[in-house]
């Protein structure tokens, strides 16, 4: 009997530990069930674009997947260098590639890599395609002349694409300082290089490649992002910029030093794009985002979609519907007329817009939301618990809880895990104060259950994150 392999395609493509899955056999694996999904569903002839990152292996396991492309009769063009994942994906769309492969992990700790792959619109397949894609793995590829591999700068048209989307004049005259962390990954240099062009002050940190992301996992949260909290009080910028380990993901630090969670990232954008850019398009907001953008859409006449807990979710949206952003509670935020796709460079680039246009520090513009829309305080934690315990708990909540931390139970929704809604009497008390949800999401994946809260206060959140964990950890007995 055959051993079944341990290659399975995810949202974007499959991810796996260095040396113990994540192989050069497994990645040839992966790329020959790519290039027979290219030669049966898109025109192989207009070729595939391969990217890499800074982790461990990546340019060698690019060329890897470039081989076996081009061994199939298909074209590639193999970056020359590190690139960000938006940048890959925009490359992609915009040369009419039948499609893409990002080498990397994104936000993943150091010992893991992966195989994204990039459908021609330059976002992440589809379920549908992503599922052709893994019926395909271990399949022969029927012979074929062997094809070109071209060695392209990727980077270079991708940066004058997001400059696009600002006024750089506007910045360069703000005097601002900024401060850029790049979790020592793809990102490096990109934005340091247009700051430097226009004449912006800025600080940048972590910008060498370091494959083991020392100390740190390349995800732009607490309390990965401290070295940047410190850089932004010691040298006094204005606000600090973080993406992730492909550079597709944001996080940012207000002038004081406060982490701000992409919820207030993306508020801030998006209130931006309805009240000065008025372009035209519905919102979309995945499940255990903030509240607050449904605030913002309502006042401007705009509908929100809300959807399933994956970039995925948002990609589809715009491709079937008239979308002007999109985003999720991991700092993916997209626009469409860009891509279906995050990135978080050019949304750092359109917060340094608008804090330039607005004449206000990040933190200001966070303080402006929260005053207009009331205060929506958020937080997170990833219990790392066995799954009897993370289905047990699963369970009980589905059973019908009538409260959590002392709040009664007002309505249960299951789009995507189980989201109470609560009676909070701490909102009583404040004008427009913010919803209170609690919300319950195991991985099936992993042993780890995901908690998540919105409330109208930082200590209301952190109570109901107190007792959910309780909650959790005692379903057993």
């Amino acid at each position: 009997m055959t051993e079944k392999s341990p290659v399975k395609f995810g949202t974007d493509g499959w991810r796996a530990v260095i040396a113990d899955d994540f192989t050069f056999a497994n990645v040839r694996v992966a790329a020959a069930a790519i290039a027979s999904y290219i030669r049966a569903k898109e025109d192989p002839a207009k070729g595939v674009c391969v990217g890499f990152d800074t982790r461990f292996g990546s340019p060698a396991f690019a060329a890897t997947v470039a081989e076996v492309l081009a061994a199939s009769g298909i074209p590639v063009q193999l970056a020359d260098r590190i690139t960000p994942t938006p940048a890959l994906s925009y490359a992609v769309k915009h040369l009419g590639a039948g499609g893409g492969i990002m080498i990397t992990s994104s936000h993943n700790p150091a010992q893991w890599n992966g195989v994204k792959y990039k459908a021609s619109y330059g976002g992440s397949g589809s379920p549908s395609i992503m599922a052709e894609i893994e019926s395909m793995l271990g399949k022969p590829l029927p012979a074929a002349p062997p094809a070109k591999i071209e060695r392209v700068n990727f980077v270079p048209p991708y940066v004058e694409a997001i400059e696009r989307f600002v006024d750089l004049d506007l910045i360069a005259k703000s005097g601002f300082r900024f401060a850029i962390d790049c979790m020592y990954g793809a990102g490096a240099g990109i934005l340091a290089g247009i700051f430097s062009k226009i004449g912006v002050d800025f600080v940048q940190i972590r910008a060498n490649h370091d494959p083991l992301f020392p100390g740190i996992n390349p995800e732009p949260i607490e309390p990965h992002i401290r070295a940047c909290q410190d850089v932004v009080v010691e040298r006094k910028c204005d606000a600090g910029f973080i993406t992730d380990g492909d550079a597709d993901r944001i996080g940012a630090v207000d002038e004081d030093g406060n982490f701000v969670d992409p919820h207030k990232i993306y508020a801030v954008i998006l209130q931006w794009l309805l009240e000065r850019k008025q372009w035209p398009g519905d919102v979309t907001r995945a499940f255990n985002t903030t509240s607050m953008l449904d605030r913002i859409a309502a006042r401007y006449g705009r509908r929100l979609h809300e959807h399933g807990i994956g970039f995925k979710f948002v990609c589809d949206l715009m491709l079937t519907e008239d979308i002007l952003i999109g985003g999720e509670e991991s700092g993916g935020i997209g626009l469409k007329r860009h891509l279906p796709e995050r990135d978080g460079l050019l949304n750092s680039l359109l917060l340094a817009n608008i804090m330039a246009e607005e004449k206000k520090t990040l933190g200001q513009l966070v303080a402006r939301v929260q005053q207009e829309y009331g205060e929506h305080q958020y937080g997170r934690i990833d219990l790392h618990i066995p799954d009897t315990l993370k289905n047990a708990a699963i369970a009980r909540a589905k059973a019908g809880l009538k409260e959590m931390a002392g709040m009664k139970v007002e309505k249960v929704e299951t789009l995507d895990g189980i989201k109470l809604w609560l009676e909070n009497p701490e909102a009583k008390s404040k004008p427009n104060a913010a919803k209170t949800w609690l919300l319950l999401r195991a991985s099936g994946t992993e042993p780890l259950l995901r908690i998540y809260s919105e409330s109208c206060s930082k200590k209301s959140v952190q109570k109901l994150l107190a007792a959910a964990r309780d909650f959790a950890v005692n379903s057993a007995s």
